[in-house]
């Protein structure tokens, strides 16, 4: 008896199935395989989710230095743009300037009330949103055709998205906190948008001979914020839907079926929702900044590359521990607006037009 108690324990620990003595002889009498109701699991076997949720966690704590920076990147920049502009909307068009900090101060307190973010987020959020309705402004104004309904467009289908089935994602680990989104994670998806329409970034890009084409220039200005906010809509949306909806999704590298939630990881259902998402976000953006027809596809294109790009930085990237998710989604909607401005620059000019 203590000789197959020692057996058993050298089984467990060497991550083996421990078999009972009725089982080792039924097996052995039948000239069977080992069934697998004969084998006591090893613990290992049970463990080994909750150590790679460990080593995941562990890794995401190392790098949060990446969500930092993210907001070092964006905040003070975004930060500096808003003062420098409302001071001077303020002295030459007070109205534009009311209703910018009104409605974007409007929209914090909602995304609080709704629990959609944090209080540092809806901060962050209500500044991203007043530098992006500032560098949008034409004339007469209205605030409706400004950079709002895009990112109002954004946040809504983002509050859907993450409510949609969310017991089964609770069920899966794959939830979103219930506190909502941290100020990191909303610098992370809006703050390219922010950037790229700074006054000082538009400037540069005027000035630029690929820019200087007539009625281009207004037209498209605004083409690198609007995919970049196209790429936020189509990366949370797809990763929501495609965890409710999707199945069990296939690594991008390799088309290897894998867990839900696995980074890299994607699926029909998430991706066709992801790209319906981007077009969304770019048609409400094209409608309320007056664009043509080649703005919309632009950056409704430019937002799924990113999507993909996204795809592909977490099978590799992320996975390797070399970025966080803040990390990944700040570089993917990076990703989308370069595209669209690199498109810009190479595509003929009818189609353009």
């Amino acid at each position: 008896m203590q000789r197959e108690q020692q057996q058993q324990m050298k089984s467990f620990a060497s991550g083996a199935p421990s078999l009972t003595p009725e089982c080792r002889n039924h097996c052995a009498l039948e000239s069977k395989p080992i069934h697998w109701r004969c084998a006591v699991p090893s613990p290992s076997s049970f463990l080994e989710p909750q150590v790679q949720a460990i080593r995941w966690g562990v890794d995401q704590i190392n790098l949060t230095w990446q969500s930092k920076l993210v907001l070092l990147v964006v905040v003070p920049f975004a930060g500096t743009g808003l003062v420098l502009q409302t001071h001077w909307w303020a002295t030459q068009a007070p109205p534009v300037a009311i209703w910018t900090v009104g409605l974007s101060l409007l929209l914090a307190l909602v995304v609080l009330k709704l629990r959609a973010a944090t209080p540092a987020g809806a901060a962050t959020g209500a500044l991203i949103t007043a530098s992006l309705m500032f560098s949008s402004v034409t004339f007469p104004y209205e605030p409706w055709h400004t950079a709002l309904p895009p990112v109002l467009a954004v946040s809504l289908l983002a509050w859907f998205a993450t409510r949609l089935g969310r017991r089964k994602k609770e069920q899966l680990g794959t939830a979103e906190k219930r506190h909502g989104r941290s100020a990191a994670q909303v610098a992370a998806n809006l703050g390219v948008a922010a950037l790229a329409s700074l006054e000082l970034v538009q400037t540069w890009l005027t000035d630029k001979p690929w820019f200087s084409r007539g009625s281009l220039a207004p037209n498209f200005i605004f083409a690198m914020g609007l995919a970049a906010l196209a790429e936020a809509a189509a990366d949370t949306v797809s990763s929501e839907i495609g965890q409710v909806l999707g199945g069990r999704p296939r690594m991008i590298t390799t088309l290897r079926s894998v867990d839900p939630g696995t980074d890299g990881g994607i699926s029909l259902a998430g991706t066709l929702a992801g790209a319906v998402a981007a077009g969304v976000v770019a048609g409400i953006g094209t409608w309320a900044l007056r664009g043509s027809f080649a703005l919309f596809w632009i950056s409704c294109a430019s937002g799924v590359f990113g999507l993909l790009f996204d795809s592909l930085l977490g099978a590799t990237l992320e996975r390797r521990g070399w970025l966080n998710n803040d990390g990944v989604n700040f570089v993917s909607t990076g990703s989308a607006a370069v595209f669209a401005l690199g498109f810009i620059v190479v595509a003929p000019h009818r189609w353009l037009g």
